[in-house]
């Protein structure tokens, strides 16, 4: 079992490490891009309704957890509805998108743009469906404070880079993907994990999206390896993407839970839609 075990571990340990940089470089260049647009994307909603819900799927296609939080403090704002919020949580993926453009980046070429759609579309639609019944959204959200943000390097890399960054994502990443992929490996020499997801392909694209529901990035790495590994089809994966949004929703908890649970609700039910009718389609 040690002989094993082993050689799995060091193999994991290897891919965790080289995926871990590239994911990395990626964060550092996202951050940098979000600090310097902030007061950009406000200047673009203000000039035309329709741009919202453009902007905001656009905001949630941004791998990390940026785009999502940005959509929050905008909606708090009354500067995007609550469909164009539900269009950014569809189209975002939170850190697990680092981890697919690292792993499978000719599949992140068409499942961003899939996602950016789906998001812009349903981000229409709903709004349309809240206005028709006159909900008022975000009820008891506090009016924050928005923050242009002009920083030196040195309070960058500090609290951007070691705070933010490394201490708050990377970290979690790493510890989530290693064990991941430990738990790949050992399943597929121990377990016929194919046959059983042939098996049960319509149970594991409603467990995926069903696992979308969680505010956190890591458990979505395992349908991305089990992705890469040709364990599932694009339509699990395009289900779990669309129901996710990482740790994206969790500011929106903490101001509004009722429109943070609606949200996850309605993703959800886009997640079983979109992905059943690609799994029909045979993806």
């Amino acid at each position: 079992m040690f002989d094993l075990l082993l050689p799995i571990v060091w193999r994991s340990a290897q891919h965790t490490l080289e995926i871990s940089a590239l994911i990395f470089l990626m964060m550092v260049i996202v951050d940098l891009v979000n600090v310097r647009t902030r007061g950009l994307l406000v200047q673009l909603i203000r000039r035309g309704p329709f741009r919202q819900y453009v902007i905001s799927s656009g905001l949630g296609v941004i791998p990390g957890c940026f785009g999502a939080f940005m959509a929050v403090t905008l909606y708090v704002h009354g500067l995007i509805g609550f469909g164009a919020l539900t269009g950014t949580m569809i189209a975002s993926s939170g850190d697990a998108a680092f981890v697919l453009l690292a792993t499978s980046p000719k599949t992140a070429l068409y499942l961003f743009p899939l996602l950016f759609i789906t998001g812009m579309a349903a981000g229409f639609l709903v709004e349309r469906a809240v206005r028709s019944i006159r909900w008022i959204p975000c009820k008891e959200c506090p009016l924050q404070q928005y923050h242009e943000e002009d920083v030196s390097w040195r309070h960058y890399v500090r609290v951007h880079i070691w705070q933010h960054i490394i201490k708050e994502h990377l970290l979690r990443i790493v510890i989530w993907m290693f064990f991941i992929l430990v738990f790949i490996e050992l399943a597929l020499h121990f377990w016929n994990l194919e046959r059983f997801v042939q098996e049960y392909r319509v149970a594991i694209l409603v467990v995926a999206a069903l696992v979308g529901l969680i505010p956190d990035s890591g458990p979505h790495i395992l349908f991305i390896g089990l992705y890469a590994q040709g364990v599932i089809p694009f339509s699990v994966l395009l289900a779990n993407a669309i129901s996710q949004d990482g740790h994206g929703s969790l500011p929106l908890f903490s101001i509004s839970t009722r429109d943070a649970v609606l949200v996850k609700l309605v993703n959800f039910v886009i997640a079983i839609c979109v992905g059943g009718l690609v799994f029909m389609l045979g993806f």
